[in-house]
């Protein structure tokens, strides 16, 4: 399998669904891929994209790294890690984080290392419920990257983050809904659809507000209430002067279904 078809991309009523193509590897990373990964999110930046569905293909939603890239018995040295996070990982989360439009996650399978918290950088996520969430880095020594620390600590805790990422243990999907990991656990065979059919839903809302509402929420995780209040006022000011508001409005006082376009 070559760099052009470890990543799948398709479009489909405004939905860009980014699918991670290297089953036989368990959807792990190489550099390659990595590339392919950062151009794919790239490409939703772009007007006619809406909403973001990210999937895995196979059996796993993703590994995180390919490990046999980093063979310590065909290397020199030390391989440097910082420069691979800095080089392949974090533009492409910072992306994600970034981008104006929703990003949907259905986790199909285990989710491993940055997998795993490539999975949790995104807006909503839904997983398989045979898929499982791990921590790896702790197997082999490492720190969880891709957004991990932050992620878990934000998400679940200080405790569970800990836990979650000290023993590298396993956990199922129903239990991360559980503990606010992720947004819902669904069945297996329901995955697929319900996910494209939630970034669908998300794809022909009135885009420009959800944006808002992204940003809003991601902004409250690191500042005060005082500062939150005043991007709320200024966010609810640039959301009335869009046209999707004054459809939104006038469609509810007409008794119909609104059409928003994303302006």
């Amino acid at each position: 399998m070559g760099a052009d078809d470890s990543i799948l991309t398709n479009i489909d009523h405004s939905v860009l669904t980014i699918t991670l193509n290297r089953p036989d590897k368990l959807n792990s990373f190489n550099a390659e891929m990595s590339e392919a990964f950062l151009q794919a999110v790239m490409r939703a930046e772009e007007k006619d994209i809406r909403a973001v569905l990210l999937t895995g293909a196979g059996r796993a939603f993703c590994a995180g790294q390919d490990l046999g890239d980093r063979d310590p018995r065909n290397m020199t040295g030390p391989p440097d890690l910082g420069q691979t996070i800095e080089t392949y990982y974090n533009p492409v989360l910072r992306r994600m984080r970034a981008l104006g439009k929703p990003i949907v996650c259905a986790v199909n399978g285990v989710a491993a290392g940055a997998g795993a918290n490539i999975a949790l950088i995104c807006d909503i996520v839904l997983a398989a419920r045979s898929a499982k969430f791990i921590q790896a880095f702790a197997k082999i020594g490492l720190v969880p990257d891709s957004g991990g620390t932050w992620s878990l600590t934000h998400l679940v805790g200080e405790a569970r983050a800990k836990g979650l990422a000290m023993t590298a243990e396993p956990i199922d999907a129903d239990t991360a809904e559980s503990w606010g990991l992720i947004w819902r656990a669904v069945d297996d065979e329901k995955l697929s659809d319900e996910a494209f059919q939630l970034a669908r839903k998300l794809a022909a809302g009135p885009t420009a507000g959800l944006a808002m509402i992204k940003q809003a929420i991601q902004a409250a995780t690191d500042q005060s209430l005082d500062k939150q209040l005043d991007l709320e006022r200024d966010l609810q000011r640039a959301a009335g002067k869009t046209a999707d508001y004054a459809e939104g409005v006038t469609a509810f006082l007409e008794k119909r279904a609104p059409e928003f376009k994303g302006q």
